[in-house]
Protein backbone atom coordinates (compact mmCIF):
# COMPACT_ATOMS: atom_id res chain seq x y z
CA UNK A 1 0.00 0.00 0.00
CA UNK A 2 0.91 3.70 -0.47
CA UNK A 3 1.00 5.46 3.00
CA UNK A 4 1.25 9.01 2.85
CA UNK A 5 2.67 11.35 6.01
CA UNK A 6 1.51 15.31 5.47
CA UNK A 7 2.65 17.84 7.23
CA UNK A 8 0.23 18.91 9.76
CA UNK A 9 -1.07 22.66 9.56
CA UNK A 10 -3.25 23.34 12.96
CA UNK A 11 -1.65 26.14 14.45
CA UNK A 12 1.98 25.21 16.57
CA UNK A 13 0.90 21.29 15.82
CA UNK A 14 4.60 19.90 15.52
CA UNK A 15 3.92 16.26 15.97
CA UNK A 16 4.14 14.01 13.06
CA UNK A 17 2.28 10.96 11.44
CA UNK A 18 4.48 8.67 11.26
CA UNK A 19 7.75 8.67 13.40
CA UNK A 20 10.95 7.42 10.86
CA UNK A 21 11.53 4.45 12.88
CA UNK A 22 7.45 3.85 12.20
CA UNK A 23 8.33 4.57 8.57
CA UNK A 24 10.96 1.62 8.93
CA UNK A 25 8.83 -0.83 9.86
CA UNK A 26 5.87 0.33 7.30
CA UNK A 27 8.54 -0.30 4.28
CA UNK A 28 9.99 -3.45 5.95
CA UNK A 29 6.58 -4.83 5.58
CA UNK A 30 6.88 -4.02 1.75
CA UNK A 31 4.56 -0.76 1.47
CA UNK A 32 5.91 2.64 0.48
CA UNK A 33 5.57 5.26 2.45
CA UNK A 34 5.47 8.99 0.97
CA UNK A 35 6.47 11.94 3.16
CA UNK A 36 5.96 15.76 2.53
CA UNK A 37 8.99 17.48 3.02
CA UNK A 38 9.88 18.97 6.03
CA UNK A 39 6.90 16.93 7.80
CA UNK A 40 8.92 15.88 11.09
CA UNK A 41 11.09 19.08 10.88
CA UNK A 42 8.94 20.82 14.11
CA UNK A 43 10.52 17.57 16.09
CA UNK A 44 14.09 17.29 14.43
CA UNK A 45 13.31 14.80 12.41
CA UNK A 46 14.52 15.64 8.52
CA UNK A 47 14.09 14.87 5.41
CA UNK A 48 17.51 12.50 5.38
CA UNK A 49 15.76 10.44 8.39
CA UNK A 50 12.72 9.83 6.41
CA UNK A 51 14.84 8.21 3.60
CA UNK A 52 17.25 6.62 5.54
CA UNK A 53 13.81 4.68 6.71
CA UNK A 54 12.78 4.30 3.57
CA UNK A 55 10.54 6.71 2.66
CA UNK A 56 10.01 8.82 -0.46
CA UNK A 57 10.16 12.61 0.19
CA UNK A 58 7.19 14.80 -1.66
CA UNK A 59 7.10 18.69 -2.20
CA UNK A 60 3.82 19.15 -0.94
CA UNK A 61 0.73 18.30 0.63
CA UNK A 62 -1.27 17.61 -2.61
CA UNK A 63 1.34 15.32 -4.18
CA UNK A 64 0.96 13.41 -1.04
CA UNK A 65 -2.90 13.01 -1.06
CA UNK A 66 -2.58 12.31 -5.07
CA UNK A 67 0.04 9.48 -4.67
CA UNK A 68 -1.08 7.67 -1.53
CA UNK A 69 -3.99 5.04 -0.98
CA UNK A 70 -3.95 5.88 3.28
CA UNK A 71 -3.05 8.95 4.58
CA UNK A 72 -1.87 8.87 8.06
CA UNK A 73 -2.16 12.29 10.87
CA UNK A 74 -2.30 13.19 13.72
CA UNK A 75 -4.94 16.43 14.10
CA UNK A 76 -8.51 16.30 12.00
CA UNK A 77 -8.02 17.23 8.60
CA UNK A 78 -8.50 20.73 7.97
CA UNK A 79 -10.77 22.58 5.51
CA UNK A 80 -7.89 21.94 2.69
CA UNK A 81 -7.13 18.83 3.72
CA UNK A 82 -10.45 17.42 3.34
CA UNK A 83 -10.65 19.31 -0.19
CA UNK A 84 -7.96 17.10 -1.37
CA UNK A 85 -10.01 13.70 0.12
CA UNK A 86 -11.23 11.12 -2.77
CA UNK A 87 -13.96 7.67 -2.44
CA UNK A 88 -10.31 5.88 -2.61
CA UNK A 89 -8.46 7.23 0.40
CA UNK A 90 -8.70 5.98 3.84
CA UNK A 91 -7.90 8.71 6.48
CA UNK A 92 -6.28 7.72 9.74
CA UNK A 93 -5.99 9.87 12.80
CA UNK A 94 -7.86 12.02 14.72
CA UNK A 95 -10.85 13.43 13.85
CA UNK A 96 -12.88 14.10 16.93
CA UNK A 97 -16.15 14.49 14.77
CA UNK A 98 -18.98 15.22 17.69
CA UNK A 99 -18.03 19.00 18.10
CA UNK A 100 -17.26 19.48 14.73
CA UNK A 101 -19.99 19.22 12.14
CA UNK A 102 -18.48 20.93 9.82
CA UNK A 103 -15.43 18.62 9.59
CA UNK A 104 -17.93 15.36 9.74
CA UNK A 105 -20.17 16.96 6.61
CA UNK A 106 -16.72 17.39 4.94
CA UNK A 107 -15.41 14.07 5.43
CA UNK A 108 -18.72 12.97 4.30
CA UNK A 109 -18.75 14.68 0.82
CA UNK A 110 -15.14 13.58 -0.06
CA UNK A 111 -16.47 10.13 0.26
CA UNK A 112 -13.36 8.72 2.23
CA UNK A 113 -12.98 6.00 4.67
CA UNK A 114 -12.05 7.74 7.98
CA UNK A 115 -10.81 5.85 10.86
CA UNK A 116 -10.50 7.93 14.04
CA UNK A 117 -7.98 6.64 16.82
CA UNK A 118 -10.33 7.81 19.68
CA UNK A 119 -12.69 5.60 18.88
CA UNK A 120 -10.84 2.44 18.48
CA UNK A 121 -10.90 0.18 21.10
CA UNK A 122 -9.53 -2.42 23.55
CA UNK A 123 -10.69 -5.96 24.46
CA UNK A 124 -11.24 -4.45 28.24
CA UNK A 125 -12.95 -1.60 26.26
CA UNK A 126 -10.22 1.13 26.78
CA UNK A 127 -9.36 3.19 23.92
CA UNK A 128 -5.54 2.11 23.45
CA UNK A 129 -4.95 5.30 20.79
CA UNK A 130 -6.58 8.02 23.00
CA UNK A 131 -4.24 6.60 25.66
CA UNK A 132 -1.58 7.89 25.09
CA UNK A 133 -2.27 11.55 24.75
CA UNK A 134 -4.65 11.26 27.69
CA UNK A 135 -1.38 10.40 29.63
CA UNK A 136 0.45 13.43 28.15
CA UNK A 137 -2.63 15.70 28.33
CA UNK A 138 -2.91 14.34 31.57
CA UNK A 139 0.73 15.05 32.93
CA UNK A 140 0.75 18.79 31.40
CA UNK A 141 -2.20 19.68 32.58
CA UNK A 142 -0.79 19.42 36.11
CA UNK A 143 2.45 21.55 34.75
CA UNK A 144 0.33 24.31 33.24
CA UNK A 145 -2.11 24.62 36.07
CA UNK A 146 0.89 25.01 38.31
CA UNK A 147 2.21 27.84 35.60
CA UNK A 148 -0.89 29.65 35.62
CA UNK A 149 -1.39 29.82 39.91
CA UNK A 150 2.02 32.27 39.67
CA UNK A 151 1.08 35.81 40.17
CA UNK A 152 3.09 37.54 37.24
CA UNK A 153 0.82 34.84 35.07
CA UNK A 154 -2.68 36.39 36.47
CA UNK A 155 -3.09 33.48 39.18
CA UNK A 156 -3.97 33.56 43.02
CA UNK A 157 -0.46 33.21 43.19
CA UNK A 158 -0.45 30.27 45.14
CA UNK A 159 2.65 27.44 45.41
CA UNK A 160 0.75 23.96 44.37
CA UNK A 161 2.84 21.92 46.91
CA UNK A 162 3.09 24.76 49.45
CA UNK A 163 5.77 24.76 51.87
CA UNK A 164 6.58 23.95 55.34
CA UNK A 165 4.00 25.84 57.45
CA UNK A 166 1.82 26.63 54.28
CA UNK A 167 -0.78 24.85 53.05
CA UNK A 168 -0.71 23.17 49.32
CA UNK A 169 -2.85 24.21 46.81
CA UNK A 170 -6.14 22.06 46.63
CA UNK A 171 -6.42 20.14 42.95
CA UNK A 172 -9.60 19.05 42.26
CA UNK A 173 -9.56 16.10 39.55
CA UNK A 174 -13.32 15.33 37.38
CA UNK A 175 -12.34 12.20 35.99
CA UNK A 176 -10.75 8.95 36.85
CA UNK A 177 -9.52 7.56 33.52
CA UNK A 178 -6.15 7.80 32.07
CA UNK A 179 -5.75 11.39 32.14
CA UNK A 180 -7.38 11.88 35.56
CA UNK A 181 -5.06 9.05 37.02
CA UNK A 182 -2.15 11.00 35.14
CA UNK A 183 -2.84 14.55 36.51
CA UNK A 184 -3.10 13.24 39.97
CA UNK A 185 0.40 10.88 39.82
CA UNK A 186 1.60 14.52 39.03
CA UNK A 187 -0.04 16.38 41.52
CA UNK A 188 0.42 14.38 44.36
CA UNK A 189 4.52 14.25 43.22
CA UNK A 190 4.02 17.98 43.73
CA UNK A 191 2.46 17.38 46.88
CA UNK A 192 -0.72 19.06 46.21
CA UNK A 193 -3.93 18.49 48.17
CA UNK A 194 -5.79 16.12 45.90
CA UNK A 195 -9.16 14.64 44.85
CA UNK A 196 -10.47 12.80 42.20
CA UNK A 197 -14.26 13.05 41.12
CA UNK A 198 -16.02 10.04 39.22
CA UNK A 199 -19.13 8.64 38.55
CA UNK A 200 -17.88 5.34 39.19
CA UNK A 201 -17.73 3.99 42.26
CA UNK A 202 -15.78 0.37 41.49
CA UNK A 203 -13.46 3.07 39.55
CA UNK A 204 -13.11 5.19 42.94
CA UNK A 205 -12.88 2.44 44.56
CA UNK A 206 -9.44 1.27 42.54
CA UNK A 207 -7.97 4.67 42.78
CA UNK A 208 -8.59 4.75 46.61
CA UNK A 209 -6.34 1.43 46.56
CA UNK A 210 -4.01 2.97 43.91
CA UNK A 211 -3.03 5.54 45.89
CA UNK A 212 -3.71 5.13 49.15
CA UNK A 213 -3.75 8.37 51.61
CA UNK A 214 -2.09 9.95 48.93
CA UNK A 215 -5.21 11.66 47.78
CA UNK A 216 -8.49 11.88 48.46
CA UNK A 217 -11.96 10.34 45.92
CA UNK A 218 -15.57 11.30 46.30
CA UNK A 219 -18.48 10.53 44.27
CA UNK A 220 -18.97 13.28 41.00
CA UNK A 221 -22.69 13.99 42.43
CA UNK A 222 -23.72 17.67 41.30
CA UNK A 223 -23.45 18.81 45.14
CA UNK A 224 -20.09 17.24 45.53
CA UNK A 225 -18.75 19.31 42.05
CA UNK A 226 -20.28 22.38 42.99
CA UNK A 227 -18.42 22.09 46.38
CA UNK A 228 -15.11 21.28 45.36
CA UNK A 229 -15.31 23.81 42.87
CA UNK A 230 -15.71 26.61 45.77
CA UNK A 231 -12.69 25.30 47.35
CA UNK A 232 -9.98 24.50 44.92
CA UNK A 233 -7.60 26.72 43.14
CA UNK A 234 -7.13 23.95 40.21
CA UNK A 235 -9.86 22.08 38.66
CA UNK A 236 -8.93 19.83 36.04
CA UNK A 237 -11.51 18.04 33.86
CA UNK A 238 -10.46 15.74 32.70
CA UNK A 239 -14.30 13.44 31.66
CA UNK A 240 -14.90 11.34 28.32
CA UNK A 241 -17.57 9.87 26.94
CA UNK A 242 -16.43 7.59 24.08
CA UNK A 243 -17.09 9.41 20.27
CA UNK A 244 -19.27 11.94 22.18
CA UNK A 245 -19.44 15.13 23.10
CA UNK A 246 -18.46 16.37 26.79
CA UNK A 247 -20.69 16.55 29.23
CA UNK A 248 -20.80 20.59 31.19
CA UNK A 249 -20.08 19.57 34.66
CA UNK A 250 -18.69 23.05 35.64
CA UNK A 251 -21.43 26.36 35.46
CA UNK A 252 -20.99 30.12 35.23
CA UNK A 253 -22.99 30.01 38.57
CA UNK A 254 -20.13 27.79 39.90
CA UNK A 255 -17.60 29.41 38.58
CA UNK A 256 -18.72 32.67 40.88
CA UNK A 257 -18.16 31.04 43.98
CA UNK A 258 -14.63 29.92 43.38
CA UNK A 259 -11.46 32.81 44.73
CA UNK A 260 -10.05 35.11 41.83
CA UNK A 261 -6.99 33.52 40.02
CA UNK A 262 -8.05 29.89 40.87
CA UNK A 263 -7.43 28.11 37.27
CA UNK A 264 -9.53 25.86 35.11
CA UNK A 265 -7.75 23.51 32.87
CA UNK A 266 -9.97 21.56 30.53
CA UNK A 267 -8.50 18.64 29.30
CA UNK A 268 -12.07 17.57 27.13
CA UNK A 269 -12.05 20.26 25.15
CA UNK A 270 -11.29 18.34 22.33
CA UNK A 271 -14.80 17.05 22.58
CA UNK A 272 -16.21 20.10 23.00
CA UNK A 273 -15.04 20.83 26.93
CA UNK A 274 -17.18 20.06 30.44
CA UNK A 275 -16.82 23.63 31.42
CA UNK A 276 -19.69 25.64 30.46
CA UNK A 277 -17.17 28.56 30.17
CA UNK A 278 -14.78 26.95 27.65
CA UNK A 279 -13.98 27.47 24.76
CA UNK A 280 -10.97 26.21 22.43
CA UNK A 281 -7.88 27.95 22.07
CA UNK A 282 -4.25 27.24 21.19
CA UNK A 283 -0.34 27.61 22.24
CA UNK A 284 -0.38 30.95 20.87
CA UNK A 285 -3.14 32.66 23.13
CA UNK A 286 -3.67 29.98 25.84
CA UNK A 287 -5.93 31.37 28.40
CA UNK A 288 -8.78 33.69 29.00
CA UNK A 289 -10.42 34.96 31.76
CA UNK A 290 -14.19 34.14 32.89
CA UNK A 291 -15.45 35.22 35.96
CA UNK A 292 -12.17 36.43 37.62
CA UNK A 293 -10.87 32.68 36.30
CA UNK A 294 -8.30 31.53 34.39
CA UNK A 295 -9.27 29.22 31.76
CA UNK A 296 -6.89 26.72 29.83
CA UNK A 297 -8.64 25.41 26.89
CA UNK A 298 -5.77 24.33 24.67
CA UNK A 299 -7.14 22.12 21.91
CA UNK A 300 -3.95 19.80 21.11
CA UNK A 301 -2.17 20.25 24.41
CA UNK A 302 0.48 17.36 23.61
CA UNK A 303 1.78 19.15 20.96
CA UNK A 304 3.46 21.43 23.33
CA UNK A 305 5.76 18.41 24.02
CA UNK A 306 5.45 17.44 20.52
CA UNK A 307 8.19 14.75 20.61
CA UNK A 308 7.36 13.12 23.20
CA UNK A 309 3.74 12.94 21.83
CA UNK A 310 4.78 12.00 18.75
CA UNK A 311 6.87 8.74 20.17
CA UNK A 312 3.92 8.06 22.60
CA UNK A 313 1.21 8.26 19.72
CA UNK A 314 3.37 6.01 17.20
CA UNK A 315 4.03 3.37 19.73
CA UNK A 316 -0.18 2.82 19.95
CA UNK A 317 -1.21 3.64 16.48
CA UNK A 318 1.45 1.74 14.19
CA UNK A 319 0.30 -2.23 14.92
CA UNK A 320 -2.93 -0.67 13.34
CA UNK A 321 -1.38 1.25 10.88
CA UNK A 322 0.21 -2.36 9.72
CA UNK A 323 -3.04 -3.94 9.67
CA UNK A 324 -4.40 -1.35 7.45
CA UNK A 325 -1.93 -1.75 4.67
CA UNK A 326 -1.30 -5.31 5.18
CA UNK A 327 -5.11 -6.20 4.81
CA UNK A 328 -6.65 -3.13 2.83
CA UNK A 329 -9.08 -1.30 5.30
CA UNK A 330 -12.17 -3.42 5.04
CA UNK A 331 -10.58 -7.21 5.28
CA UNK A 332 -8.43 -5.12 8.67
CA UNK A 333 -11.98 -3.84 9.76
CA UNK A 334 -13.62 -7.53 9.26
CA UNK A 335 -10.86 -8.79 11.27
CA UNK A 336 -10.41 -6.76 14.11
CA UNK A 337 -13.51 -5.43 15.52
CA UNK A 338 -12.05 -3.06 17.97
CA UNK A 339 -10.35 -1.59 14.76
CA UNK A 340 -13.70 -1.49 13.04
CA UNK A 341 -15.10 0.28 16.52
CA UNK A 342 -12.84 3.39 14.87
CA UNK A 343 -14.98 3.52 11.87
CA UNK A 344 -16.60 7.31 11.93
CA UNK A 345 -17.19 7.77 8.46
CA UNK A 346 -17.61 6.11 5.01
CA UNK A 347 -19.11 6.10 1.63
CA UNK A 348 -20.66 9.52 2.77
CA UNK A 349 -22.35 8.18 5.76
CA UNK A 350 -21.46 8.74 9.41
CA UNK A 351 -20.66 5.20 10.86
CA UNK A 352 -20.76 6.03 14.57
CA UNK A 353 -23.45 5.64 17.03
CA UNK A 354 -22.38 7.98 19.24
CA UNK A 355 -20.98 10.54 16.87
CA UNK A 356 -24.38 10.31 15.38
CA UNK A 357 -26.31 11.45 17.95
CA UNK A 358 -23.92 14.12 19.35
CA UNK A 359 -24.59 15.46 15.19
CA UNK A 360 -28.10 14.66 15.11
CA UNK A 361 -27.71 13.21 11.52
CA UNK A 362 -28.98 9.90 10.22
CA UNK A 363 -26.75 6.35 11.32
CA UNK A 364 -26.00 4.03 8.84
CA UNK A 365 -23.99 0.45 10.15
CA UNK A 366 -21.77 -0.99 7.30
CA UNK A 367 -23.09 -4.65 5.64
Amino acid sequence: MKIGIPKEIKNHEYRVGLTPPSVAELSTAGHEVIVQTEAGIGIDFSDSDYVEAGARIVANAADVFAQADMIVKVKEPQAQEIAMLEPRHLLFTYLHLAPDPEQAKGLMASGATCIAYETVTARDGSLPLLKPMSEVAGRMSVQVGAHYLEKEQGGRGVLLGGVPGVAPARVAILGGGVSGVNAAQMAVGMRADVTIYDISNARLAELDMFFGSQIKTAYASKAAIAAAVSKAHLVIGAVLVPGAAAPKLVTREMLKTMKRGSVLVDIAIDQGGCFETSHATTHDNPVFVEEGIIHYCVANMPGAVARTSAFALNNATLPFALKLANLGAVAAMKADPHLANGLNVSGGKIRHQAVVEALGLPFEATG
